[in-house]
């Protein structure tokens, strides 16, 4: 039984969120924050991505989360960030040139989080969980939700849709992207206790985005209970319901420091006596992933001294949902056998770039010498995702990019 809760949320005063609005906090560089902020100092980055506005000091610094702390703090008393009056549930719509993608902003209980009943399906990377901890501690607040699915058998989403038909936005953001992000405040009691009781019929929610929110909230929760006081709002953290049905999965970039010592002949033929390599040819640089030309199973892309090519494994070993994904593919027949890369949380010759940045992105990177060579990978069905969570599996890190991606700074749920 899925239980949600009602929450005061802090939030930006209408005229305020467009200024307010940013990016997750883990979809820009420190430099990229750091541009944001130049331009816009309202930006929520302030907050969520304290490092930016510090770049002398190292970005584990006690003094970078107290920071963070203070620039919060000063939003508030600025009138800037206002309380809501009671409790409530938010409707968080987003509107694409596409299609519209809709969620429910709550509550979720820590203890669901550890008995199963919400599902994880990616391990989490040191460095970062210890990051969102410390931050979370230090704010005294959750100020990015995490993004969850649920299984849709009864049309949930489509009353979720109507409250907000049925209403105006109490904060509306046209971000740069082209993207309308939308929130609607639920204060009807009734409507509350009816939300409520459709998701106590759900059995189960699965982490989409966010994993690292997720377990830093537990995390904290879990020290503060350890403490012997009260943990108030702690035991809870704040996320956005989508249904199953109403997400988009996109693959998950990697990029190596170097090759392992190898020339790039001498990679590539390691890599052919497994893959089938062909070069791939123009790509759409503009687009978020290459489409497969030549096989259609087992894909990756990989660039390379300035070329694309498209490399498909010959034989997938029959190990289960899991083993047979292209991202573990990837990580067993070419990090770890060809790199000797053999911890994705934590090696540092192996970074992440989401899935909805352009292959542009990967290629600038790699031809200004700050990688040697990019992964390019097809996105993993939201079934089978669910399917793995279900069966207690735990995905490599970084394996899916779903969209949308929420803006933060919109919604923050205090702790204490």
């Amino acid at each position: 039984m899925v239980r949600i809760f009602a929450f005061a949320a802090v939030r930006p005063a209408p005229k305020a969120a467009p200024g307010v609005a940013a990016v997750p906090y883990d979809v820009v560089t420190a430099d990229e924050a750091r541009a944001v902020i130049a331009g816009n100092p309202m930006s929520f980055l302030r907050v969520s991505r304290p490092d930016a506005d510090l770049p002398d000091l190292p970005p584990t610094d006690d003094r970078v989360y107290a920071y963070a702390r203070d620039r919060f703090a000063e939003l508030r008393s600025s009138g800037v960030f206002l309380t809501d009056d009671a409790p409530g549930m938010y409707v968080y719509r987003v509107t694409t040139p596409a299609e519209t993608f809709t969620g429910l902003c709550c509550c979720l209980g820590v203890a669901d989080y550890e008995s199963g009943i919400i599902r994880r399906h990616e391990q989490t990377r040191y460095d970062k969980e210890e990051d969102r901890t410390r931050h979370i501690d230090a704010v005294n607040a959750h100020t990015g939700p995490v993004v969850l699915l649920y299984r849709d058998t009864a049309n949930l989403s489509r009353r979720i849709a109507a409250i907000a038909v049925a209403g105006s936005p109490d904060a509306e953001v046209r971000w740069h992207d082209g993207t309308l992000h939308q929130v609607y405040r639920i204060r009807d009691e009734a409507t509350l206790r009816k939300l409520e009781r459709d998701f106590a019929a759900i059995d189960r929610l699965y982490i989409a985005d966010g994993h690292h929110r997720a377990k830093s909230a537990v995390n904290v929760a879990g020290k503060r209970s350890a403490a012997g006081g009260p943990t108030g709002e702690a035991d809870r953290f704040m996320g956005v319901l989508f249904a199953d049905t109403g997400v988009r999965v996109h693959g998950y970039s990697r990029l190596v420091r170097d090759l392992g010592g190898r020339t790039s002949d001498e990679f590539m033929r390691e890599i052919s006596a497994t893959c089938t390599v062909r070069p791939y040819g123009p790509v759409d640089t503009a687009a978020f992933q290459i489409p497969p030309r030549f096989s259609d199973r087992h894909v990756f892309h990989l660039y390379l001294d300035r070329t694309w090519y498209e490399c498909a494994f010959r034989e997938s070993p029959a190990a289960g949902l899991i083993g047979s994904l292209d991202v573990s593919l990837l990580q067993h027949g070419v990090l770890e056998r060809i790199l000797g890369i053999t911890d994705p949380r934590g090696d540092e010759r192996l970074q992440y770039l989401g899935g909805a940045r352009p292959v542009a992105d990967l290629e600038a990177m790699v031809d200004q010498g700050l990688f040697a060579a990019a992964f390019s990978l097809q996105p993993v069905p939201v079934g089978t995702v669910l399917a793995i969570a279900d069966d207690n599996g735990i995905m490599p890190p970084k394996s899916t990019w779903f969209e949308p991606k929420l803006l933060s700074g919109l919604m923050v749920h205090t702790i204490s």
